[in-house]
């Protein structure tokens, strides 16, 4: 007797509307394990992740701060993977588009500039980002290369120029030789919606974003070309769409957003430009784009759970001394279980008895 994969006739639409659900049930399952065997009471540990941050109006900011950028790049992410197009160095766009706007607020620091250096750092922000997700794309389409690997290697590119800057030509001189920049001045950091919060305008910014992919995807012919390129190439081909022109856009999207969500991260809550502004957002935005089923609504509620694991994970390690890589392991196993239940939407498990077969074919 075997157990084995059989291709469905017909994708489930059961289980691709279950699957994020089994996928986070088998991840806390998961994690229970992990924390008995870390000497942890597991009941504690989980209330410390999903329950606590909950319950106290600051960290429910926090969970919307956090959200914020996870949510936005999973929106350019979702449209790349719906048309089939891999970029997986989200993460590189959002370090350059923070780079990229904080030029701004470094050139114009204490000149007593105008309202208009905030506007212009989103937008060199998401132009920067969109060029350097463009970089992949257009190797992909001009020479085959694998967008999977131009556009993660692109990743540590961009790491490291960011770290050679604020160790550099944008070091801080009276910040007693940190590697950051100085902080930015009050046009160049955006607005918070919360006195003694941190919650900014990012937040509105990003539902103004979901809402935009929602009508895209939904009420376009864009939108549906997108869907068809990724779902159906053949068809697509014939009814003229050209693919090779939605990677490039799909891209281009994707990395103006990635580049959005990175100035926003520095220009709120963190004020100004050093290493280490992200937690690994464009990483964990794959998570919450198919966690999301590639839907906008579905990434926004996504977010915003991937979002509580990050707080929860802060709290866990304060209250109970777990140490804060744990989050990146559930995350990590998050992914794994999510990719494991979608093969169950074009498979189904099947038992076979070989010994059987062999009868039949004899007879």
């Amino acid at each position: 007797m075997q157990l084995v994969l059989e291709k469905r006739a017909e994708r489930s639409g059961t289980i691709a509307l279950v699957s994020p659900l089994i996928a986070v049930g088998l991840t806390i399952v998961t994690m229970v394990i992990l924390f008995a065997i870390l000497g942890k009471n597991p009941l504690l540990a989980l209330h410390a992740y999903f329950i606590a941050p909950l319950t106290d109006g600051y960290s429910l900011q926090e969970i919307a701060v956090k959200a914020t950028p996870l949510v936005m790049i999973a929106i350019g992410l979702s449209l790349c993977y719906l048309a089939n197009a891999w970029n997986i160095g989200a993460e590189g766009q959002f370090l350059i588009g923070a780079v990229a706007g904080s030029w701004i607020a470094v050139r114009t620091q204490g000149t007593d500039a105008g309202a208009w250096v905030l506007p212009a750092m989103l937008v060199l922000a998401a132009a920067a980002g969109a060029l350097y997700a463009l970089i992949p794309a257009i190797c992909k389409v001009k020479f085959g290369a694998s967008e999977i690997l131009t556009s993660l290697m692109l990743v540590y590119v961009a790491d490291l120029f960011l770290d050679y800057l604020v160790r550099g030509p944008w070091r801080d001189p009276h910040g007693f030789n940190f590697p950051t920049t100085a902080e930015f001045d009050p046009v160049a950091t955006v607005p918070l919606l919360i006195e003694g919060g941190r919650l900014h305008l990012g937040s509105i910014i990003v539902l103004l974003v979901v809402a935009a992919a929602a009508i895209l995807l939904g009420r376009t012919i864009k939108g549906f070309e997108i869907r068809v390129v990724g779902a159906a190439p053949r068809a697509a081909r014939f009814g003229g769409f050209k693919a090779d022109r939605l990677i490039i856009l799909t891209f281009a999207i994707s990395g103006a957003l990635a580049g959005l969500a990175g100035i926003i991260e520095v220009a709120g809550p963190i004020g100004h430009l050093q290493p280490g502004i992200s937690p690994g957002y464009g990483f964990t935005a794959i998570i919450v784009a198919f966690l999301g089923r590639l839907n906008p609504l579905g990434i926004l509620v996504a977010g915003l759970f991937l979002a509580l694991t990050f707080i929860g994970g802060e709290q866990a390690q304060i209250a109970m001394k777990i140490p804060l890589d744990v989050t990146k392991v559930f995350q990590g196993i998050l992914l794994f279980y999510v990719l494991a239940c979608d093969s169950l939407i074009l498979y189904r498990f099947k038992l076979v008895f070989p010994n059987r077969q062999v009868a039949r074919g004899a007879g």
